[in-house]
């Protein structure tokens, strides 16, 4: 292993890092979300999630493209969508959900 790290350019080593940081903050998603449901003691999936999802997504996407592999591309590109959704998803909720709580605090003001 260590000859095969011997034998990489220094660029190839930022590269690598990079890919390595990408995949480490796309496995913390996994890690916060098991510790919110243990806390919770129920499936929950934290907002956090989402946006290690996105992060680790973007930099395996970027790894992925200077390594030319479609596949990764690919499926980076179609997560990165869906955790965008999700986001999106979420906050329309919580603006709606705002919207109607002013709503009844003015309600109940008249």
């Amino acid at each position: 292993m260590a000859e095969w790290f011997a034998g990489l350019s220094r660029i190839e080593l930022i590269w690598i890092s990079i890919g390595f940081f990408g995949q480490a903050l796309f496995s913390m998603r996994f890690i916060i979300q098991w510790i919110v449901s243990e806390r919770a003691r129920e499936s929950v999936v934290p907002l956090a999630f989402w946006y290690f999802s996105i992060f680790g997504g973007l930099t395996l996407l970027s790894y992925a493209i200077w390594r030319q592999d479609p596949v990764i591309i690919v499926g980076q590109l179609t997560g990165l969508i869906i955790y965008a959704r999700n986001l999106t998803l979420i906050y329309k909720k919580r603006r709606r959900l705002r919207r109607a709580a002013e709503r009844q605090r003015a309600a109940a003001g008249d």
